[in-house]
């Protein structure tokens, strides 16, 4: 697949099976972010990952899904991620300024992800404080994003957009999600 088509291909998946993600796969995804552009190459980011079952039981409920699709976006158990990638900021390499860092990051995760057939979400809603104590974590790393991962168990497809942003679950179960037309986004 070429890089754009694993652009257009890529979507946000909420519904896993229970096949694990290797330690191998997560550890090529980290470090795909740890390549990735860094504003005066100052390279704020570090990642932990969560893998054993029981840590992954600890951490879902901090993390808030799908809003759009209110209880329905929520994974049940048994369809939820087998593992997470925490985004950290280590507050020692750059104190502030870490957006763009954090962006070019994920996406290199994300696209990595894509190609290897494994789903993600990309998890903002997150009581950093709470996963902060959960891992442990010293004062000078914050949480930024936590990325889900696992072999996806739900299909989604980009729709035109008609008046709104929301996306939505059709009665096949598919994940519609409406993305505004090239004519739309150019100026």
């Amino acid at each position: 697949m070429t890089a754009y088509e694993l652009c257009k291909a890529r979507r946000t998946v909420r519904r896993f099976t229970q096949t694990p993600v290797t330690r191998e796969l997560l550890l090529k995804y980290v470090d795909a972010a740890r390549v990735a552009p860094s504003g005066a190459n100052l390279q704020p980011l570090k990642y932990h990952l969560v893998t054993s079952p029981e840590e992954c039981a600890q951490l879902f409920p901090m993390l808030a899904w799908a809003g759009y699709l209110k209880s329905a976006g929520t994974p049940e158990e048994g369809a939820r991620p087998t593992a997470y990638i925490v985004m950290l900021h280590d507050t020692e390499a750059r104190e502030t300024g870490v957006e763009y860092d954090c962006g070019a990051a994920m996406m290199s995760i994300l696209l990595c992800a894509q190609e290897d057939g494994i789903g993600t979400c990309w998890l903002g809603s997150v009581d950093r404080e709470r996963v902060g104590k959960l891992l442990n974590l010293p004062e000078t790393l914050r949480v930024l994003h936590i990325i889900a991962l696992g072999y996806p168990a739900q299909e989604a497809r980009e729709v035109p957009m008609d008046g709104s942003v929301r996306y939505w679950i059709d009665e096949d179960q598919m994940l519609n999600v409406p993305k505004r037309s090239m004519e739309e986004i150019l100026y």
